[in-house]
């Protein structure tokens, strides 16, 4: 029986309509609007009123689809309430529309599930303060371009005037104003009425309603209107609205848009179409060797910055200078060294050392603030590559650090630096996962075409224009009806096409007006650049271990459309797979081990072997084994990269080396091992040579001091006027102090041509090892979240059970007790006196009754609960809290009064 058919059953609020639905759909409720349960409402009365607070309201319209949201824009404009046939007339327009009617349905259906919308079919209600916020008005337009209706736009005419508008239009007068408004009202709703009307119009009347009718319908006339505008006026097809502002009204504009509330509609999501396909092989070859240039770029990044990175700035972050320092270092452009600099943060390995690490190195602890390695990065070089590329991508795609703003200025116009504050935005993370499940959606190994891709974001997620009609033309704007402002249109042509990417990104491109809805857009095009440096895809495409990291389903394979070759075109209109739900933390974390299983056989073995070369260089022939590669990264410098390695040895190399503790038959030895040719002669002479000279000088810390058994080379150094900035003075045939650290006299020496080595306190050879300082242990950051959690399935069951419990205690019918009233306001507490709220508990133990009680917690939060008392006693009660499903005691001077519920109550 519908709702018409019994008025009784009709809800007649939001809270009734809330009351009728069952768990699963309370649950898809709070699961949509996880704002709504935090904390827990009291009960259904509470949950209604935030579901209609502003703040709510504003965060659920900014999640519905291009559809719903114009679903709900039709909404705000029709009668309420509303039967669902006049709401589909609105949205399909007169000659209907198929595809409206197959989604409209679905579209309400989201609408009610969010507790937007609530009536039966046949009295449809659109929350009041979704209504004042889709409303059109002079301040904010309606995106559907509607103006007022007849009765709001002559609310404040005259009586005379209402009955002169009446008349001219051809109907009879009336007794007062408000039988007249719906005269007029009724004439412009009947289609046939309407066309006889428009029929005695002038063909340049009809020009000015054609201009206005798709909006804005305000504009501004003359004291002495032309005859066209006259001839409408007369007529109240266009009524004032101030002195020289007129407007088409409501009525008037439905019937000359055929009933459609909307210029264009878009019942259906747009697709995501392939720009290419190319061979699945070929894909996940090209996103492993992408994910091992991105291990080997995070090391390289980390290895510079071993002994203390660059310092951190007062207002944090990395300086311009240092930044372009890291981008030379790792041979790429300065955004994506921000991009990496910003990764190794997400992932916690690096960090700040808070002006001082652990460190055996000569810098002082306690200096200035700097950037260096945390300890987890050695824990990660220990871990299997495909686990370490699996916490690189997981950290990115949880972050909402977004390293593409870095240049750009903030609100106080400061420049946003890499690892500063400020580069926080909450929809990356939501933003990222989006695009790689759409991704995820095309057939296997098809790259997409991005303007289809930022289209279906946008349908997804329209422009805030598209929600509040923030876009639209001032309605105030210096026009006449006769001449409207030039390209006023409806929302679906004001949609913009996305915004810059950061410059200097690959996929740079695209431009935008600002704000939240360009950013989403650049998300989107950070994301694909991102991800196809990290590996996640390969030639736009997404790999399989991507895949398995979002937790998606195998590829679709299609027939039809399998690909012959790289660069194959795919059908504009091919069926897209479902995207993959968010993952859990759990879930997340057995997804990236599934990615790292697959990732790892597409990664290149690491080679034992160098190839020496006699002109001091090494050729590594592929990846190199960590100890080879930590070694020789010491011994040698990295000449050129790329499929293969080539390192150059100098005479500062190998004294690097032998700093780090080897001696010259370690070396000789090591390259022995490690070199499929002989050694050849002019390295084994550059070893040796440099050993010879390694350690005859000593350096330590007086200030500092240096020391030789050999007084002509201090001789040397004194007459040496390089040396005059170190502060040298003789304390002995063999002894030279310094006023400078023993850092900087180390390398003034080394600029000088000596060889000095570093001596500890007791005057053995110090060993500085160039990976020695680390940060104090550091936890990664923390992502800003875009509002509320979404809550887990238990948290879930536990909030309806004590929303329908609180709902219970608070909607009970009471008896009166001791003189209280049994109708107690909702939301009110009981009020007793103690002795008779210890009497009616005592006798509610003897007759296992159940109470109603008022209580107020420690933190002075007052409550309502239906009890069963248990036992009473050393002033306590305790009972069965109905509320919170369990057994509780409280004390009885916390509770402020207590009722029997009436009969049936229970």
């Amino acid at each position: 029986m519908s709702t018409e058919e019994n008025p009784a059953a009709a809800p007649r609020s939001l809270a009734e309509a809330l009351r009728g639905r069952d768990d699963a759909s309370l649950a898809a409720l709070l699961r949509s609007r996880p704002d709504l349960i935090t904390p827990v409402p009291t009960d259904l009365t509470q949950l209604a009123t935030r579901a209609g607070t502003r703040a709510s309201v504003v965060r659920a319209l900014e999640r519905l689809d291009r559809f719903t949201l114009q679903t709900a824009q039709a909404l705000a404009v029709a009668p309420d309430p509303v039967r669902y046939g006049e709401l589909l007339g609105l949205m399909a327009g007169d000659d209907g529309d198929p595809a409206v009617s197959a989604a409209l349905p679905h579209a309400l259906g989201t609408l009610r599930e969010q507790a937007l919308v609530w009536g039966g079919d046949d009295r449809l209600r659109l929350v009041r303060t979704a209504r004042e916020l889709l409303a059109p008005s002079p301040q904010h337009p309606s995106p559907t371009g509607l103006g007022p209706t007849v009765s709001e736009a002559a609310a404040g005419m005259s009586p005379g005037r209402i009955q002169e508008i009446v008349a001219t239009a051809g109907l009879p007068s009336t007794h007062d104003s408000v039988s007249a408004l719906a005269a007029l009202t009724g004439l412009f709703n009947d289609p046939e009425r309407m066309s006889a009307l428009l029929d005695q119009a002038p063909s340049d009347s009809l020009e000015v309603l054609e201009r206005l009718v798709w909006g804005p319908p305000y504009g501004q006339v003359t004291a002495d209107p032309a005859p066209r505008l006259r001839w409408l006026l007369d007529r109240g097809l266009l009524l004032p609205t101030a002195p020289g502002t007129v407007v088409l009204p409501r009525e008037v504009a439905l019937r000359l848009r055929a009933g459609r509330a909307h210029r264009t509609t878009e019942p259906v999501r747009p697709p995501v179409e392939a720009a290419a396909v190319h061979r699945p092989q070929l894909v996940d070859a090209t996103a492993a060797g992408q994910a091992y240039t991105a291990l080997a770029t995070v090391e390289e990044l980390l290895k510079d910055w071993h002994e203390g990175g660059p310092g951190v700035l007062r207002a944090g972050g990395l300086s311009v200078r240092d930044l372009k320092r890291t981008a030379v270092a790792l041979d790429v452009p300065e955004p994506v060294a921000a991009f990496w600099v910003e990764l190794a943060y997400a992932a916690g390995l690096l960090a700040s050392d808070g002006g001082g690490g652990t460190s055996h190195a000569l810098r002082a602890v306690g200096d200035d603030e700097r950037y260096a390695a945390t300890p987890a990065y050695d824990e990660w070089l220990e871990r299997p590559p495909g686990e370490r590329w699996a916490r690189l991508a997981t950290a990115w795609l949880a972050a909402t650090r977004t390293p593409g703003v870095v240049g750009e200025r903030d609100a106080k116009d400061r420049t946003l630096s890499a690892l500063g504050p400020g580069l926080d935005r909450s929809p990356a993370p939501e933003v990222r996962h989006r695009v790689l499940a759409l991704l995820a959606g095309l057939p296997e190994g098809a790259a997409p075409n991005t303007g289809s891709l930022l289209a279906r974001l946008r349908w997804e997620r329209p422009p805030r224009a598209d929600r509040t009609g923030g876009g639209a033309p001032s309605p105030y704007a210096r026009r006449t009806p006769a001449q409207p402002a030039e390209g006023a249109r409806g929302p679906a042509a004001r949609a913009g096409s996305g915004g810059p990417g950061a410059p200097g990104y690959p996929a740079d491109g695209g431009s935008g007006t600002g704000g939240e809805d360009d950013l989403r857009s650049r998300l989107a095009r950070w994301t694909l650049t991102e991800a196809e440096m990290l590996g996640v895809t390969g030639r736009g495409a997404l790999s399989s271990h991507g895949r398995a990291l979002i937790g998606a389903p195998p590829a679709p394979r299609h027939a039809e459309t399998e690909p012959t070759g790289p660069g194959d075109k795919l059908p504009v209109h091919h069926r897209q797979a479902p995207p993959p739900p968010a993952l859990s933390p759990a879930e997340q974390a057995t997804a990236a081990a599934a990615a790292a299983r697959l990732l790892e056989p597409l990664l290149p073995e690491p080679l034992d072997h160098v190839l020496l070369q006699a002109d001091l260089t090494a050729v590594a022939p592929g990846p190199l084994e960590r100890p080879l590669a930590d070694m020789l990264g010491v011994l040698a410098d990295v000449e050129s990269k790329g499929g293969a390695t080539v390192y150059r040895f100098t005479p500062a190399s190998v004294r690097r080396a032998l700093d780090a503790g080897q001696s010259a038959a370690d070396l000789h030895a090591f390259l022995a091992a490690h070199s499929r040719t002989p050694v050849p002669q002019p390295l084994a002479y550059l070893i040796d040579d440099v050993a010879r000279r390694h350690g005859h000088l000593r350096v330590g810390a007086a200030s500092s001091y240096v020391r030789c058994d050999d007084d002509a080379v201090l001789n040397e150094i004194l007459a040496d006027k390089r040396a005059a900035g170190l502060g040298l003075r003789r304390l002995a045939p063999t002894v030279l102090a310094a006023r400078t650290d023993p850092t900087t006299l180390l390398e003034g020496l080394r600029a000088m041509g000596f060889a000095p080595a570093a001596e500890s306190a007791e005057g053995d050879v110090l060993i500085a090892r160039a990976d020695a300082y680390r940060t104090p242990p550091r936890t990664p950051p923390e992502p800003v979240p875009d509002g509320p959690p979404v809550p887990d399935d238990t948290l879930l069951a536990a909030a309806i059970r004590a929303v329908r419990a609180g709902d219970l205690a608070s909607t009970a019918p009471r008896k009166p007790v001791g003189g209280a009233a049994a109708g107690t306001a909702p939301g009110e507490l009981p009020r007793t006196t103690a002795a008779d709220t210890l009497a009616t508990l005592q006798a509610a133990v003897l007759t296992n009754d159940t109470l109603w009680i008022g209580y107020v917690n420690a933190e002075g939060a007052a409550s309502q609960r239906v009890i069963a008392p248990i036992r009473v006693e050393g002033g306590f009660v305790t009972a069965y809290d109905h509320t919170a499903d369990e057994v509780r005691t409280y004390p009885l001077h916390r509770i402020t009064g207590v009722a029997e519920l009436a009969d049936g109550g229970d």
